[in-house]
């Protein structure tokens, strides 16, 4: 009998150990002792090869498979957890993780883990040559330890024994890393038992980490050519957008150069911005009243957003996200732009947008010249008309209608003073125009000629000098009227400056008791008077039948004791109480009060005397 024969057949079948034994103690009747202990020794080491080999063969395959699926993968980091889960794989480890070097800092640095207990070992730091991970990463050679806390071969540090206890670490294998012939990091399989590293361990993660740098290199150039390609990409966009930029720019100049040749306004010049840069567009002048674009409040922090802009001769930007831009003329403001946008606002577009501002100024400019040389000739027939010079009304209406001025109507005469008679010339031509009137600086004075009732006339120009004091008057005859009703409006303007009545809009009839004293006044003055003081009790007392005037004239009488005056009329002084209230609805809260009381209480008089005429 071949029992040696037999045996290897079997084995190369894939028999078992139990086939084997059976044909072993088959043979045991026709085989020497000898022989057969000869044999089983040999089919056991033939047994043993081949596991080996087949245990060898499947390694080889995992890491043939797993290095092939690693090239496949392009993110870094995932390519970085898939090296750890293989490795845990491959080598039945309880934990694996992967550490990366800082060369600047002379450390390596724990990166990603698979199969850690505590967040602290996620992100342990440990310097070249300390533990054993320190010692793989600086000395670029394998390390392995059957138990590393009792091993007194590695550096130990306390916070670094800390976080291995925490993780119950026991045996540990490290490789290194390497790339071009440098050590980038290290890669570990940990036992959380006391166990050896067979050799074929050792060799098995030495292989998977020369592919897994391999990979991880890859992974790098390959991230490192898709940053440049979108570099390459962003840089590409980023000229197309400043040439398109700088094409806009080149067009909104074409079109900012048309709107000076064809004398266009602020107006044009805000669409302008609106067509080339998008969004809204508004204009406001020095005293923040709109000038173009759409109606709408100045935005918030526009004055700190001016300020900022004519120091830096720059467009600025509020905290809201609104670009203003300052138009000055030396040192002069005269004007603001807002552009409310969501577009890009590159250096091209701040630029585009300063331009318009420099191109505001000049049209402005040039529309001042135009306004001063009109406000000369209009001033011109102001003058003549407060001259009271003798000509004919129907040639001065006909120069003020070839002035654009409508003065067929009821007209008034405005009169104020300001500080600066360029300024004030300015802004009354603007009303002047605006109204339809006429307007200049005559004799110091602002002085303003149009169809509207004289204290409504002087409350816009009074809010248009910044609250003047401004006298007013009704223009009595058309224009040849206009004369003597300037002279009574500057009078009226006197007169309150002299009582200190400053930043009110008064007529004659507002002067009460003074306009009696200091003019030519007959009964129809009086009884403007009377009218203007108390006129509302009388109304009230006639239409309602009331005996308002007369309690007024008995509390007066009583030096405004108030039991005296109930006594005086008969009634209880809750209804004196009563009447003095509604009183002092009908004439205002200040009528008991100065001068006010004295014009009452004189025109009370006057109404006293007026009936027992």
């Amino acid at each position: 009998m071949d029992v040696a024969g037999d045996i290897l057949e079997q084995l190369l079948a894939g028999a078992g150990r139990e086939e084997l034994e059976a044909t072993l103690a088959r043979a045991e009747r026709e085989v020497e002792p000898r022989e057969l202990a000869r044999v089983r020794d040999l089919a056991a080491r033939v047994r043993d090869q081949m596991e080996r080999q087949r245990s060898r063969e499947a390694e080889l395959s995992g890491l043939y498979e797993t290095a092939r699926d690693l090239t496949a993968i392009r993110d870094l980091d995932e390519i970085l957890a898939a090296i750890v889960r293989r490795a845990r794989q491959l080598l039945g480890a309880d934990m694996t993780y992967l550490s990366l070097n800082d060369e600047a800092d002379g450390a390596s640095y724990m990166k990603v883990t698979d199969g850690a207990l505590t967040p602290e070992f996620r992100t342990l730091r440990l310097p070249f040559g300390t533990g054993l991970l320190g010692l793989v990463a600086q000395a670029g050679a394998p390390y392995f330890t059957e138990d590393y806390q009792a091993d007194e071969r590695f550096v130990h540090r306390e916070y670094i024994d800390t976080a291995v206890d925490g993780e119950q670490i026991r045996a540990i294998l490290g490789v290194p890393l390497e790339v071009e012939g440098t050590v980038i990091g290290a890669l570990l399989a940990v036992h959380r038992r006391v166990r050896p590293f067979p050799a074929d361990e050792v060799t098995l993660l030495t292989s998977f980490a020369a592919h897994a740098a391999v990979a991880l290199e890859n992974a790098r150039l390959f991230q490192q050519a898709r940053d440049a390609a979108a570099a390459a990409d962003a840089a590409s966009a980023e000229l197309r957008a400043r040439a398109a930029a700088t094409e806009r720019a080149a067009h909104a100049h074409d079109l900012l150069t048309d709107v000076l040749l064809h004398r266009g306004g602020v107006v044009e010049v805000g669409q302008v911005l609106a067509e080339v840069l998008g969004g809204h567009v508004e204009a406001y002048d020095e005293d923040d009243r709109q000038l173009a674009g759409q109606p709408a409040a100045p935005p918030d922090g526009l004055a700190d957003a001016v300020a900022r802009a004519r120091t830096s001769g720059r467009c600025t930007r509020t905290d809201a996200g609104v670009w203003v831009a300052a138009a000055t003329a030396g040192d002069e403001h005269l004007a603001t732009l807002v552009l409310r946008t969501d577009g890009p606002m590159g250096l091209p577009e701040r630029r585009t947008l300063e331009r318009a501002a420099l191109v505001t100024a000049m049209v402005l400019l040039f529309g001042r010249s135009e306004a001063e040389a009109e406000s000369r000739v209009r001033g011109e027939l102001v003058a003549d008309l407060l001259a009271a010079r003798s000509q004919d009304p129907e040639r001065l209406r006909v120069r003020a209608r070839q002035q654009g001025a409508d003065v067929d109507g009821d007209l008034a005469v405005a009169v104020a003073r300001h500080a600066s008679e360029r300024a004030g010339q300015r802004v009354v031509g603007s009303l002047a125009r605006e109204l339809r009137g006429l307007g200049t600086v005559h004799e110091g004075q602002v002085v303003l000629v149009a169809r509207a009732e004289p204290v409504a006339l002087g409350e816009q120009l009074r809010d248009r000098l910044g609250g003047a004091t401004v006298g007013v008057s009704h223009v009595e005859g058309g224009l040849t009227g206009v004369a003597a009703a300037w002279r009574e409006a500057r009078r009226t303007l006197g007169v309150l400056y002299r009582l200190g009545r400053t930043g009110e809009v008064g007529d004659p009839a507002a002067l009460g008791l003074a306009r009696l004293l200091l003019g030519d006044n007959g009964p129809a003055e009086v009884e403007e008077f009377v009218d203007r003081t108390i006129g509302p009790l009388l109304r009230y007392d006639a239409e309602r039948d009331t005996r308002l005037v007369e309690t007024l004239a008995v509390w007066l009488d009583a030096s405004g004791g108030l039991r005296d005056t109930a006594e005086r009329l008969h009634v209880h002084p809750n209804t004196v109480t009563q009447r003095l209230d509604r009183v002092g609805r009908l004439l205002g809260p200040d009528w008991r009060q100065g001068a006010r009381r004295l014009d009452v209480h004189l025109a009370v008089q006057t109404h006293r005397l007026r009936d027992l005429m």
